[in-house]
């Protein structure tokens, strides 16, 4: 960030008289810091998407005017975790805040990676694992999210809609859960934290894993030339191949619609957030590019798991759920992953979530 923000000041050398300090902040409280004090707030701030909604609606972001311009430059997802009611309030950064799937290939082939049967099949015959984490409903919602089962936000942007315990037609949450229950009893299935399954990468005991870029380095020092991703695959559900679904996100730049240069503030804005400092970010970062260009080049080709996680988009969706959607997902999944010890009914554990998640 340095590098861009003394290069933005050689470009417009002797334009104005700037004064740009970089500090460090959690791009996660970003929101709750900014509100606390939006006049002595930074001009210029990076943030994740599922926060736009709230500081928009918080009078910290203007629409952007040149919205039609950024639009064009960036991937379709990005622009739509960027807008609110048609308005695009932020200048998208990244689009890489999502998951798929990393596997060993000394064990896959490319058609057995396809399917989540398939994995199962090698990792139990090698006696290893494939791994995901059930404790956690970001990862969880891939079960759900391709069978027409329905959550997201209300329009009081605060509760939830869910329909996961659905029982009267099409695929059934019966039927989802009693898909995971089979998966969880698999000796080739082991449900596993996000640093677990990469302890797991390191040891040997893990060849295949759902999780994201921010791995890629250290599965790629692991398994040196064997290391492969791909979109998640399909898994068997009710008689039929189901693909598994992803949440995902993108990293966002705001400015503050209290600052006192705006127009400066926009330019360093569109300037962090250009097709030659994504690809700089990419490069140093490895992050993934929302800029197009970047996106569809042969460098992002190269690297396994940007391509993986650009191919898993198609079957991903923002995630846009209220507080009350973790815990009750989290603890449905995470007696599933046991083997459901209890023996309760499995409907009525997904009616008992589904309270959870709607509750007011």
């Amino acid at each position: 960030m340095n590098k861009i923000i003394q290069s933005f000041i050689s470009n417009h050398q002797g334009e104005a008289d700037f004064q740009i300090s970089f500090e460090v902040q959690g791009e996660s409280q970003c929101k709750d810091v900014l509100i606390g004090g939006l006049e002595d707030g930074a001009d210029v701030f990076t943030f994740a998407d599922d926060q736009l909604n709230a500081l928009a609606a918080a009078g910290a972001l203007d629409p952007i005017e040149n919205a039609d311009e950024i639009k064009n430059k960036n991937l379709s997802s990005a622009v739509d975790a960027a807008t609110v009611n048609d308005h695009l309030y932020a200048y998208p950064l990244t689009a890489d805040n999502g998951y798929f799937l990393y596997y060993n290939k000394q064990y896959f082939s490319e058609e057995q990676v396809k399917t989540l049967d398939g994995i199962l099949k090698s990792a139990s015959a090698n006696g290893k694992l494939f791994t995901m984490d059930w404790t956690s409903a970001w990862y969880v919602y891939s079960f759900f999210g391709n069978t027409g089962l329905q959550v997201g936000l209300n329009d009081d942007g605060i509760t939830n809609y869910c329909t996961w315990n659905q029982s009267d037609e099409g695929i059934k949450g019966i039927d989802v859960a009693q898909a995971m229950l089979k998966i969880a009893k698999n000796p080739g299935f082991a449900s596993k934290t996000d640093e677990e399954f990469l302890e797991g990468v390191k040891n040997g005991s893990v060849i295949a894993g759902v999780s994201g870029v921010w791995n890629s380095v250290a599965i790629k020092e692991a398994w040196g030339e064997n290391t492969r991703a791909a979109k998640l695959p399909t898994y068997s559900c009710n008689n039929r191949q189901v693909q598994m679904a992803s949440f995902s996100g993108c990293k966002l730049i705001g400015v503050n619609a209290y600052s006192k240069h705006p127009k400066w503030a926009a330019r360093l804005a569109e300037w962090i957030t250009d097709e030659e400092n994504q690809r700089l970010r990419f490069e140093m970062r490895g992050q993934g590019p929302s800029n197009t260009a970047v996106a569809e080049s042969g460098e992002i080709e190269q690297s396994p798991a940007i391509a993986a996680l650009l191919e898993q988009s198609e079957f991903s969706q923002l995630q846009r759920v209220g507080g009350k959607f973790w815990d009750p997902v989290s603890e449905f999944a995470g007696n599933i992953a046991k083997g459901n010890p209890s023996g309760q009914s499995l409907q009525k554990q997904l009616d008992e979530m589904v309270e959870g998640i709607t509750a007011r």
